[in-house]
């Protein structure tokens, strides 16, 4: 068996003092083999653009635009009496105040680099707010690809010189079948006691999981004890009529089982692109799917934060450490060193 313990290396050079300022300042490197994180609470503007407004209301004067993946300080999380009812919550940032629904809470981690990987490569999580990846042409040269943002989850399955001349981990996207690249400081490994099973001496005939629609809620159980509940966001109505071969965007009701599992899968439309307002989404972390027709799945989502109300293509969103924690206790059980697992398991009710 590989041993995780011995794969870290160090670094090059020390990294460099990362600004708030320039999301391109984010090629960093750890010093002294160790994980190196800038304090602070932070949040990442996860949609085209958020307005700051004077006070905690959309009803206040809106004094001016953030836009995407611009990054900002917290100062303090308030719960406004002025709403929107759905979700009251507003971060007080430099200049006013923004609703948090199309932010997300990030850090900046860096890691120290891997000296190998084994056979089958790793998963590992973007511990940065934004890390731009990178594809080599023969002819072309180095270019953009994806954007990979906190929180989502790649495959590494390999160690590289990046075009900064530092080590960077090589990913693969199952979807598009491409490999590319981002610094390795950018992901950190997630070792296999992460992902251990969870309540395995529960029969697993007796865990099932119970999502309402009007509720925006999901409850997990043991027997007829409640071991998870949750906010989550299903999916949104469809604005027109469906056509031949489209596929609905509300999240089906009915009883199901869970039918495979991933820790990462890219959703979307796997169109090669470095544009960000493309709706393309890799990495979505710890995939549970249990409606086979369409691909529904429970996942955590690292593109809002308005749990509670209705935001998805169809899929159930969930924070993504309470997805991780779903994915780790329903089964089929899935092993760290596996890609995809297929197999009946735990059963779903959606009401």
């Amino acid at each position: 068996m590989f041993d995780f313990t011995t794969m870290f290396k160090l670094t090059r050079r020390e990294f460099l003092k990362l600004g708030l300022a320039s999301l391109g300042a984010l090629l960093l490197r750890p010093s002294s083999g160790q994980a190196a994180t800038l304090s602070g609470q932070c949040a990442r503007i996860a949609t085209t653009s958020v307005s700051v407004y004077r006070e905690p209301s959309d009803k206040s004067e809106i004094l001016f635009q953030l836009l995407r993946d611009e990054v900002v300080n917290i100062y303090e999380e308030i719960v406004s009496p002025d709403g929107p009812d759905y979700n009251p919550r507003w971060y007080r940032v430099w200049g006013g105040y923004i609703h948090t629904a199309h932010v997300q809470k990030v850090e900046y981690r860096l890691n120290p680099a891997l000296a190998s990987l084994p056979d089958v490569g790793l998963i590992g999580e973007i511990t940065v707010p934004m890390s731009q990846s990178m594809r080599y042409r023969r002819r072309l040269g180095w270019e953009k690809l994806y954007r990979l943002h906190y929180q989502s989850v790649h495959w590494v399955v390999g160690i590289d010189t990046g075009p900064d001349g530092d080590i960077w981990y090589q990913i693969r996207d199952k979807l598009t079948k491409l490999e590319y690249f981002i610094p390795a400081a950018h992901l950190r490994p997630i070792p296999p006691d992460e992902l251990t099973p969870l309540s395995v001496d529960v029969p697993a005939r007796e865990k099932h999981i119970a999502v309402s629609i009007e509720r925006q809620t999901l409850h997990a159980y043991e027997g007829d004890k409640v071991v998870l509940e949750t906010s989550i966001s299903s999916g949104m109505p469809n604005s027109r009529l469906l056509k031949p071969g489209d596929i609905p965007t509300e999240t089906p009701k009915g009883e199901f089982y869970i039918q495979s599992k991933t820790p990462s899968r890219h959703m979307g439309d796997g169109t090669l692109t470095a544009d960000p307002e493309a709706y393309e989404l890799p990495g979505v972390p710890w995939v549970c799917f249990f409606e086979p027709e369409t691909g529904v799945a429970f996942h955590g989502t690292y593109w809002h934060d308005n749990f509670g109300s209705v935001m998805s293509h169809g899929c159930v969103n969930m924070p993504t450490h309470l997805a991780k924690w779903l994915y780790r206790w329903t089964t089929p059980v899935i092993n760290p060193e596996e890609w995809y697992k297929m197999s009946l398991g735990t059963r779903v009710v959606v009401s």
